[in-house]
């Protein structure tokens, strides 16, 4: 047989191992992946069935394929297709690309190498960091800190291993600086102390983005633009410009060119990161430090979106349009604005950090001033559930011409569910009237795992903060919220992501506030909120009966249609209790999620079951035949080794089955 017929014997053989393990593997498998693994399942396989038996053999004559019934060859071809599976099997256990909820992969992302060359990047920045971290010491910190005069040198620690490492870490280091709910003073200090001094981006960076963000020629869309940043931070910049349609002045908030490929590379990092401090510490389990590298990963993926944003910012106004307090939210000109790229109103003020003399040029009261920014907190938060989740200085301003508190940065907004602003009520009312029941209440909302609850040990806990604070003038936010923190942590719950994020904001206001005016009272004035809004939904009947008769009727016509049924279902099931045909049932299987679940489930069991069977009676077979002398023995063993086949395919289809279904969780 010539050279030739045996390259296309082989292409042939390969070819039928591709469809054959194909179907064995399943359906959506990666066909990259699956010629990678016939490729090199036949390469070796082939040079080891030469090495063994054809350079001491002739097949001179039918060739290959023809001799399909020789033992030797029919095992050759059965060691392709379970090598190829094997193969396969191995490319699917270290492959990090996810598959969506179907089972399909992912589409879009990058081939193997690059993934390769990528994992192998993020490695070496890993092990970079994890060494900056060991050299400051965090990790032995971490073991023994379990008192207060022991975090000085843990929070000296963590701040130089950020501080190090640079990038995103700096930034994670600046909003942890703002938990205060969460940390103690000692780490709020050392935090704090962290800056990034980020340069502005060169004038040809700013025509550069605005040449692939703006679909006009530039000096179409601006008749002026101001290449110098009012404000340069890291993951965007500022500028003032003036739009040449409608001579408006604007603001133009760029996304830094860099700004997705850093996050690509060191957001993963961050996390992983996060994950080994906490698997070193038990304060950083506890404290729930992966969790919070998690949140902030997920927030700076938004803030980078100015499309998000702009929503945000759409949104939030809407809210406060029909609101009866004071507040202006900057115009959004969505018609310009890209997810790299947002236009909106230029207000003309200062921060509320300084901007004294325009308080007193304006003759503006400081302390109503901070009432109705409060105000204007709390109605975004009780009530409408969205709301400004950064209320820091920086990002409120006094408007010159009408003294207004203007609101800026939406890039990282807050939404909570009916229940949880239930429970923030409940737990702002508590801590108001020193209640540690109602306090209590507002927890049980608030947590994840409520139904983990000591109710006699967390109420007597609470009772013991409140009484620290009780008959004094001032309530430190700050300090009393970081307490029942550390109260619901060392009872084992956990406040909901959102609901941190809430919190959070709330100690940050509180300061913001107090730069207004020293001796503001945030509790206080959320109970006298509670009793204004009360009052308003009370008189609100009398004072729009238009709008409260057309919101009755709404809701009377959205029950109309069940009311109507209410006589007949009671008919029905008068009739059931007199046949004694009630039951009361519950089927898991009603449910298609969990039908489809146990059915694959139970399916996957059988085809386990009947793989251990055949690898059983296969064994016995080859124990049997030991014995044997006959030329029986002959048909036993190649049922048996036929057996094992069958069990190694199933074996392998169960456990590539197995790492798709992790794959979506």
């Amino acid at each position: 047989m010539s050279g030739w017929q045996m390259v296309f014997q082989l292409l042939l053989a390969s070819v039928l191992i591709f469809f054959i393990s194909g179907r064995l593997i399943g359906s959506n498998v990666n066909l990259l992946k699956r010629i990678l693994s016939v490729v090199i399942s036949v390469s070796f396989t082939t040079f080891v069935f030469w090495y063994t038996f054809l350079r001491n053999n002739s097949i001179d004559g039918d060739g290959l394929v023809e001799n399909v019934l020789n033992i030797a060859t029919l095992l050759w071809f059965g060691s392709m297709l379970l090598i190829s599976m094997l193969l396969y099997l191995f490319f699917e256990l270290f492959d990090p690309i996810a598959l969506n909820e179907n089972g399909n992969r992912v589409r879009g992302k990058k081939n193997i190498f690059k993934r390769l060359l990528g994992h192998w990047r993020k490695q070496k920045r890993l092990r970079l960091v994890l060494k900056v971290a060991m050299t400051t010491g965090i990790t032995r910190t971490m073991k023994y800190v379990k008192y207060r005069e022991d975090e000085r040198e843990l929070a000296l620690a963590l701040r130089l291993t950020l501080e190090q490492s640079g990038g995103i870490f700096v930034k994670f280091g600046q909003v942890l600086s703002t938990r205060k709910e969460l940390f103690s003073p000692i780490f709020i200090e050392e935090l704090e102390k962290l800056q990034q001094n980020v340069p502005p981006l060169s004038n040809e960076q700013v025509e550069h983005v605005l040449r692939e963000n703006v679909k006009a020629p530039i000096d179409q869309v601006f008749s002026y633009f101001e290449k110098k940043p009012l404000a340069a931070a890291s993951i965007g910049q500022v500028h003032r410009a003036v739009l040449r349609d409608t001579n408006e002045q604007v603001v133009v908030k760029l996304l830094r060119p860099d700004m997705r490929e850093v996050m690509r590379d060191d957001l993963d990092i961050l996390v992983e990161f996060a994950t080994w401090v906490s698997s070193k510490s038990t304060w950083a389990k506890s404290l729930g430090f992966r969790e919070l590298a998690l949140g902030f990963a997920a927030s700076l993926q938004e803030e980078i979106d100015f499309e998000i944003e702009a929503r945000n910012m759409i949104q939030l106004s809407n809210i406060m349009e029909k609101s009866s307090v004071t507040v202006k939210i900057p115009k959004v000109y969505t018609t310009y604005t890209t997810s790299n790229l947002l236009v909106m109103e230029y207000v003309e003020g200062s921060s509320v950090g300084c901007a004294k003399e325009i308080f007193e040029e304006l003759h503006i009261d400081c302390y109503q001033f901070a009432q109705n920014l409060l105000y204007v907190f709390l109605e975004q938060v009780l009530i409408s559930g969205i709301y400004h989740s950064d209320p820091h200085p920086g990002n409120i301003y006094i408007e010159h011409n009408t003294g207004k508190p203007v609101l800026l940065d939406f890039g990282a907004v807050g939404r909570l569910s009916a229940a949880q602003q239930e429970g923030l009520k409940s737990f702002l009312g508590g801590i108001q009237q020193g209640n540690e029941g109602l306090l209590f209440d507002g927890i049980l909302l608030l947590v994840e795992n409520a139904e983990d609850v000591e109710r006699d040990e967390i109420e007597q806990a609470i009772s013991q903060v409140l009484l620290r604070i009780s008959y004094v003038d001032h309530i430190p936010t700050d300090e009393l919220i970081y307490s029942v923190f550390s109260i619901v942590r060392e009872y084992g719950l956990q406040f909901y992501p959102s609901v941190s994020v809430a919190l959070r904001a709330i100690v940050t206001l509180d300061g913001t506030l107090r730069i207004i005016h020293p001796s503001f009272d945030i509790f206080k004035e959320t109970k006298a909120f509670s009793n204004s809004y009360l009052k308003r939904s009370l008189k609100q009947p009398f004072k729009d009966p238009v709008g409260t008769k057309e919101y009755i009727e709404e809701e009377l016509a959205l029950m109309l249609p069940n009311i109507r049924k209410i006589p007949r279902r009671i008919d029905q099931l008068i009739k059931k209790v007199e046949g004694g045909r009630i039951i009361l049932h519950h089927d898991i299987f009603s449910d298609r999620a969990n039908s489809s679940f146990l059915t694959q489930l139970f399916s996957q069991f059988i085809l386990l079951m009947v793989g251990i069977t055949f690898g059983i009676i296969s064994v016995s077979l080859l124990a049997i035949s030991q014995f044997m002398n006959t030329a029986y023995a002959i048909y036993l063993n190649t049922a048996a080794y036929l057996g094992l086949f069958l069990c190694a395919v199933l074996l392998v289809r169960l456990s590539i089955q197995a790492i798709r279904n992790m794959k979506k969780l």
